[in-house]
């Protein structure tokens, strides 16, 4: 039976088990101060890359590097089409032109080669409108 201060589980996230804490009742504070909530103690600093994703950034870099040449080949064959050929007395049919769908290769190529930009907003001072001044000098 609860003493009509906190419940506490246990929660299940991932391979781990947390320990969470609930009010008993909407009003009441839980018990767990906003220092000891945070429960990832040994995570890595903000701003710091993540190694998996850093690795694969690299891995793919290199594919692209070492296929430079077929890559720009595969981009041309997919703006250009290609004609019905046969094979083994076999005819492959030829895939029309594409030229969008090779812009849209390429940029889902580059996602993986530069790192995406953020946007950004210009402000004047306090947040406010910006203010431009253009001054003609003779």
């Amino acid at each position: 039976m609860l003493d009509g201060s906190c419940q506490t589980r246990l929660v299940r996230f991932g391979g781990t088990f947390a320990r969470m804490s609930t009010p008993h009742s909407p009003g009441e504070p839980d018990s767990l101060s906003s220092k000891t909530a945070n429960l990832n103690r040994g995570g890595r600093p903000k701003g710091t890359p993540n190694r998996t994703t850093q690795a694969f950034r690299e891995t793919v870099q290199a594919l692209l590097d070492d296929n430079r040449e077929n890559v720009a080949l595969w981009l041309k064959q997919t703006a250009e089409g290609s004609r019905n050929r046969k094979v083994g007395g076999k005819t492959i049919p030829g895939r029309p032109p594409d030229p969008a769908g090779a812009a849209r290769l390429l940029a889902q190529l580059a996602e993986f080669a530069a790192p995406k930009l953020n946007r950004s907003e210009v402000v004047g001072e306090g947040g406010g409108p910006l203010t431009v001044v253009i001054r003609k000098e003779a």
